[in-house]
């Protein structure tokens, strides 16, 4: 019930739509129930023997069944199509939105999911909601106006009769709530078991060029082929218990029609009934079960739609653990000064990955970031991101603490630039705007000029109009390096974040991306996380990080003269060169 009420809330901006769908359902119910009716009477007069008057009343009826419906016509489609225009922009209002939280969400959150999990979240199971609300809904007024509607004309008919078509109900009612306890948790299962397959798949598809450089087709089609029968399997289970359901309820409403046939035969027998009221029982019996025996398929729809509307409802109902504090201000264009004043932090409790971080780095500096895989030199550039909250200690701005102003105010004065450079399927013009569309063709070439990507750019035979390919496959990895760098100065944030910008590129290109990080020297606060030490020897302060801790402290020529991990890491380089 919280689901659906919440559910509910979401319905309620398509009132309209829905009150014209339950009036074309409810106009469409009594036409079903006027209709046998009118067949009755018809029957009726049949039945007595027919003279000329009888003639012109029989073909009053039937002017009158052709009018009832042809206006069923009219309510059947108001009632289907208003109902699911509701329900499909539910869904549609639905996905934005789970879409919209997910991009809110703190880093932390997408540690444990896989995409294709998430993405089924968004597809599929919100896809189900049109179950609920265009059939659902709709079916369960018709079902219960039609049944209510039928109970009081065949009690009208005959009251004993009726007593008698009253007795499969209970039994009906009560195997429907023994299915749906049974029947959710294989739905739930199964919503579940598609996310997997949607995560396996599309973790391979990202994959493939691993896949098939070792030759792993077979192996990777066998565990594809493994979550996809998981599924199959999870969603028979439920089927399963469909299928002895649905016969079940079948099974106890015909009882009530062979009572109803048997009873009525009695009581024609013994207290002289009217055939036209056997023929108005036996007509409207059809429609007096079909409500109950639809419920097989009501409970059904709502076990499948519920179970994916808790999938839904996780990710609607997290909370969000990164978000503006009451009164947050807007931190305006800083000048760049970032500060660390003992800050500590851990992703999971117990493990420290910083303890105790201080440093200062003055507008225009570059802070550079060096130590051994794993120590929190990446971590250091979320936090100043606010991707992550410290435990301990501050952040600080311009001398503002990064907890007091807004978050989006904050990421607009910085620009990241990572070492898993991320392209958009697009053209290059396209993704060097992309954090300011509304930038010209000019700002975009001066931008790749500065990045010393432009060159390369206009050899390509649509230069600036070139596609990408999906997450920049066309280009080589220093292209992509140089064309995230130009965007990163095409935004005009004050600071510069560089995480690994050289770490997997040649020679050549690190020496063009070094006069591309020389370029913004002086200009933007760069702070840079390098294991080459050549990109980094002119930065204004190096900083050591070792387990967490920052270990030493300095320019490129102070740290050579402490001789100790960054002295022993240029030696090594100077070596391998």
């Amino acid at each position: 019930m919280r689901t659906l009420w919440k559910l509910s809330k979401e319905a309620i901006r398509y009132r309209g739509l829905y009150v014209l769908a339950i009036f074309a359902t409810l106009s469409l119910t009594l036409v079903n129930l006027a209709a046998p009716r009118v067949l009755s009477a018809m029957t009726g007069i049949v039945s007595n023997g027919v003279d000329a008057a009888d003639l012109e009343t029989i073909r009053n009826l039937t002017m009158i069944l052709i009018g009832l419906y042809l206006i069923r016509i009219v309510f059947r489609f108001m009632s289907n199509y208003m109902a699911h225009k509701a329900a499909w922009y539910l869904v549609g209002d639905l996905r934005t939105k789970t879409y919209d939280k997910l991009e809110r969400m703190h880093l932390g959150f997408f540690h444990d999911k896989q995409t294709g999990d998430l993405m089924s979240r968004i597809i599929n199971d919100t896809r189900d909601f049109e179950l609920l609300y265009a059939h659902m809904i709709p079916e369960s007024i018709t079902n219960i106006v039609t049944f209510l509607g039928v109970l009081i004309i065949l009690l009208s008919i005959n009251f004993k009769l009726a007593l008698i078509t009253c007795a499969p109900i209970p039994l009906i009612l009560v195997s429907g709530i023994f299915f749906a306890k049974k029947v959710r948790p294989f739905f739930r299962i199964t919503q579940s078991k598609m996310g997997e397959l949607n995560g396996k798949l599309q973790d391979n598809l990202s994959g493939i060029h691993e896949i098939q450089s070792f030759g792993r087709e077979e192996y990777e089609t066998g565990r594809v082929n493994e979550k996809n029968f998981e599924h199959v399997t999870a969603m028979l289970n439920a089927l399963r218990i469909s299928a002895i359901f649905h016969p079940s309820v079948e099974f106890i409403s015909s009882i009530g029609t062979i009572l109803v046939v048997g009873f009525g035969g009695y009581l024609a027998y013994k207290e002289g009934l009217k055939v036209e009221d056997i023929v108005a029982f036996l007509l409207y019996l059809s429609l007096f079960y079909q409500p109950v025996t639809g419920l097989a398929n009501l409970v059904e729809n709502m076990q499948q739609s519920l179970a994916g509307a808790e999938r839904v409802m996780m990710i609607l109902d997290a909370p969000c653990e990164i978000a503006d504090k009451p009164g947050a201000k807007d931190l305006g264009t800083c000048k760049g000064e970032i500060a660390f004043d003992h800050v500590s932090f851990s992703y999971i409790e117990g493990t420290q990955v910083l303890d105790d971080i201080s440093f200062t780095c003055h507008p225009g500096e570059m802070l550079a970031l060096v130590g051994p895989t794993g120590v929190g030199k990446t971590t250091i550039t979320q936090l100043i991101s606010r991707f992550y909250e410290p435990e301990k200690g501050r952040i600080l701005i311009d001398g503002k603490d990064i907890q007091d102003v807004t978050i989006e105010s904050l990421r607009r004065n910085i620009s990241v630039v990572l070492q898993d450079t991320f392209l958009f399927n697009g053209t290059i013009a396209e993704n060097i705007s992309y954090a300011r569309p509304e930038a010209t063709m000019d700002e975009i070439r001066e931008a790749a000029k500065a990045s010393n990507i432009d060159a390369e750019i206009m050899e390509m035979p649509d230069g600036y109009n070139t596609r990408t390919g999906e997450r920049g496959i066309k280009l080589s990895g220093g292209q992509k390096q140089r064309i995230a760098i130009a965007r990163a100065i095409l935004r005009r944030s004050p600071i510069i974040i560089l995480d690994e910008a050289t770490a997997a590129v040649d020679v050549e290109t690190e020496q063009q991306i070094r006069n591309a990080i020389n370029n913004l020297a002086g200009k933007r606060t760069i702070v840079a996380i390098a294991h080459r030490l050549s990109t980094i020897r002119a930065a204004d302060q190096i900083l050591v990080v070792e387990e967490g801790k920052v270990t030493e402290r300095g320019t490129h020529e102070e740290l050579l003269k402490l001789n100790g991990y960054y002295a022993h890491m240029n030696e090594i380089q100077k070596t391998d060169a």
